[in-house]
């Protein structure tokens, strides 16, 4: 009998199709006194790497220049039998560049903004490529679940 991990485990393409459905991205860094930081924030998919982008001076941004390590959660569903999620560990690629920035935001913008024009999304993610750093998760360790793959049972 398979162990009810691997029954629950999401195959690739199931995970790829889980991300694409996902709006916000739940952003663990480590601050100074080793505590967690929590935030939430959007988020894009570019070359298969999760990436968003903060303002410089923000407090997950430095914490990831001290520490570079990062944990990021999607998960949904409100009931056991209907929970997904997918959970991932790695470090964080920072880009200060306003150009590699305007790249990454503009990914994370056109995403989450698919009704707005490009040129639009653009202007706007140059502006704030100014104060901005890019972030790209290099992931290391990803864990997915999806209990709608038990049938009911517990």
């Amino acid at each position: 009998m398979a162990k009810r991990r691997e029954k629950i485990r999401m195959t690739p393409e199931e995970l790829e199709a889980f991300i694409e459905e996902q709006k916000s991205l739940q952003v663990a860094t480590i601050n100074q006194d080793g505590t967690p930081h929590l935030s939430t924030l959007w988020f894009g998919v570019v070359d298969g790497d999760i990436v968003f982008e903060t303002y410089t001076k923000s407090q997950k941004i430095k914490n990831l220049e001290r520490d570079g390590r990062i944990a990021v959660l999607m998960e949904d569903g409100l009931e056991y039998d209907k929970l997904r999620g997918v959970a991932i560990n790695g470090y964080a690629e920072l880009h200060t560049d306003p150009e590699v920035v305007h790249r990454y935001a503009l990914a994370v913008m056109a995403r989450n903004n698919p009704d707005v024009d490009r040129e639009m999304l653009s202007e706007a993610a140059e502006s704030m490529a100014q104060k901005r750093t890019a972030v790209v998760i290099k992931a290391e360790k990803t864990v997915s679940w999806d209990h709608t793959k038990l049938g009911g049972s517990y």
